[in-house]
């Protein structure tokens, strides 16, 4: 698919027709005829019109990506080759539209359905320099997306440790950042002990993946850390079969890092930013971390272990560790992560969780979410829930001792690891939800979604 910006009424194959709030202007009789009422996401083609009319839920951006996303869905199941769309509000919008919902994933597919490249024609009445850059923005980001969506979207036999660093060194070549990749032999020096344990009884060794990006005159200094299990089987603690079907998607913390990466480095904006990625399979075997063993963390605060699926925050603990311990002086640190199970009974599939002791920057960075196309919402810490991770033998429990808040609790735990100066500094966004989701959702396909990528860029353009 090839997007292309124009002032001119182009003629082309199909033109799309956006309808708002069900109000048809054109063509009444025919759509008629055809029960076509303008709902939303729903479309009709008239071929001898050369038109296909799509319903919008009404003119907002996000309803505006969902309908234009509706429509090039249409498109792909015909052999029409240009396609023009008058563009109305939020060029993004429309841009996000069409190559959001042009993802495919055909990676394992051995017939692959080959069609010719679409031209779109998004058609506006002046081409300025700001709408030219804002073009080029959304065709940037939303590519992050996708390649987040391929990462996720890859199964575990075929992306694990090892593959995700040589993904973030390519993500380095390509955008000249600098890379490090620390092995288990690092983690062990260094004390990384709950991460160290996590992945031990898996043939595949953990990887610590360290990109830096850093710009002339860099205006802010952001740190993102990214939970990368490439897959999840539970532990010792072993999942049901049916919850262990989708855990490649556990991988979907860590590879939001590396999209938001890219797409800041692609963008050259003025932020110096770190993207650690704890990246580490969680297996069964002889070697396996057990519930009841005791796991020191890099800063020394011992864990009680009673559940070896309660993982991702004992990688992210070490990783926010040795975060704070090797960077200095950032403004922010942000970690991403398909945190707790919990989150998605709180607040549903399609929503994240943001945390942390600052209300008011959890408050910020949801505004960011919203204002991006991404739903989010703030679940506040309080004294109480804090008190249900304590243990009579450690520092601190994994789980907590009560099935209610796990999400909240989840957060707590990670904070345990935050510095006291960086307390205010710190957003734990829990994606559980809307990482993976088995069924198509607005211009979201059956499977990853690349969430975090969006909004996380545009809180640091807001900054």
């Amino acid at each position: 698919m090839n997007l292309n910006l124009t002032t001119k009424d182009i003629k082309t194959d199909i033109k799309i027709v956006l309808v708002f709030n069900k109000k048809i202007k054109e063509d009444k009789e025919i759509l008629k005829l055809l029960d076509f009422k303008g709902e939303d996401e729903s479309c009709v083609l008239l071929p001898e019109l050369g038109k296909l009319y799509v319903g919008s839920l009404n003119d907002d951006k996000d309803s505006i990506r969902v309908a234009v996303a509706t429509a090039i869905k249409k498109l792909n199941t015909t052999n029409y080759k240009s396609i023009s769309i008058k563009v109305k509000k939020s060029l993004k919008a429309y841009v996000e539209g069409f190559e959001l919902g042009n993802y495919n994933f055909d990676k394992y597919r051995s017939k692959k359905d080959k069609k010719e490249e679409k031209n779109i024609y998004l058609e506006v009445d002046k081409i300025s320099t700001k709408l030219q850059q804002e073009f080029e923005e959304a065709v940037i980001i939303s590519e992050s997306v996708n390649m987040v969506r391929d990462f996720v979207n890859t199964t575990p036999d075929d992306f694990y440790p090892s593959i995700m660093a040589a993904k973030a060194i390519d993500i380095a070549k390509e955008n000249e950042l600098k890379c490090k990749i620390l092995d288990e032999d690092y983690l062990q020096e260094h004390g990384m002990n709950a991460m160290l344990a996590v992945g031990r009884a898996s043939r595949h060794k953990s990887k610590l993946i360290h990109l830096t990006y850093k710009p002339k005159k860099a205006k802010r200094k952001i740190v993102l850390i990214g939970k990368g299990l490439t897959y999840d089987s539970g532990g010792l603690s072993l999942k049901p079969s049916d919850f262990m079907t989708t855990m490649k998607s556990d991988k979907s913390g860590g590879s939001a890092v590396l999209g938001i990466i890219k797409a800041v480095s692609d963008l050259n904006l003025p932020i110096e930013v770190d993207a650690i990625i704890g990246a580490v399979e969680n297996m069964i075997g002889g070697d396996a971390y057990k519930p009841d063993d005791i796991l020191k963390a890099k800063n020394g605060t011992t864990i009680e272990v009673k559940n070896t699926d309660a993982e991702g925050r004992l990688v992210l603990a070490d990783c926010l560790c040795y975060a704070q311990d090797e960077i200095k002086d950032f403004d922010y640190i942000l970690d991403f992560a398909t945190l707790t199970g919990a989150c998605v009974v709180g607040v549903g599939q399609y929503t994240s969780g943001v945390m942390g002791n600052n209300n008011q920057l959890n408050w910020q960075f949801v505004q960011s979410a919203l204002d991006s196309g991404e739903l989010a919402t703030s679940l506040p810490f309080n004294r109480y829930l804090g008190k249900t991770l304590k243990s009579q033998i450690a520092d601190i429990c994994n789980i907590s001792s009560t099935r209610y808040g796990g999400a909240i609790t989840a957060g707590m735990f990670l904070d345990k690891f935050i510095k006291d100066k960086n307390k205010d500094k710190w957003i734990h966004v829990d994606i559980a939800g809307p990482a993976f989701v088995e069924k198509d959702w607005g211009y979201n396909p059956y499977g990853a979604s690349g969430a975090g990528v969006r909004m996380t860029m545009e809180f640091l353009q807001t900054l």
